[in-house]
């Protein structure tokens, strides 16, 4: 069944966000988590660029607009409940601040954390 999509049509939370889930669209890897509104969530299915709600900056930023680090929309899907979207990328650099390919480097596995990568060269 196909319908027409409406950013509206999402449900956000108390602030008017949804949490957004970033996967590698070839390797199903996740890459970061951030939060869109319905405006960001428009912008990044009219551009192909992902665009998040920067919840400190009150802004939008577009990923990799300084860095570089892009993320090229592949897909974008919406969970049961409509509260989450994961949006599918072409990931050009790494996607964490951290220099890291993704955020989530950290294993806690029996109460001890191991980092599993470094940051990436330069």
């Amino acid at each position: 069944m196909s319908t027409a999509f409406d950013p509206a049509n999402l449900l956000y939370d108390a602030r008017g966000l949804i949490p957004a889930i970033a996967q590698d669209a070839s390797s199903g890897e996740i890459l970061m988590m951030a939060w869109m509104n319905a405006e960001a969530v428009a912008r990044t299915l009219d551009t192909g660029r992902v665009t998040y709600w920067s919840r400190s900056r009150q802004s939008f930023w577009v990923k990799g607009e300084t860095s570089g680090h892009v993320q090229e929309l592949v897909s974008m899907r919406v969970d049961c409940d409509r509260d989450c979207i994961v949006v599918q990328v072409r990931q050009t650099g790494p996607a964490c601040h951290t220099g890291r390919r993704t955020c989530f480097y950290t294993d806690v596995t029996d109460g001890t954390e191991t980092e599993l990568m470094a940051p990436e060269a330069p």
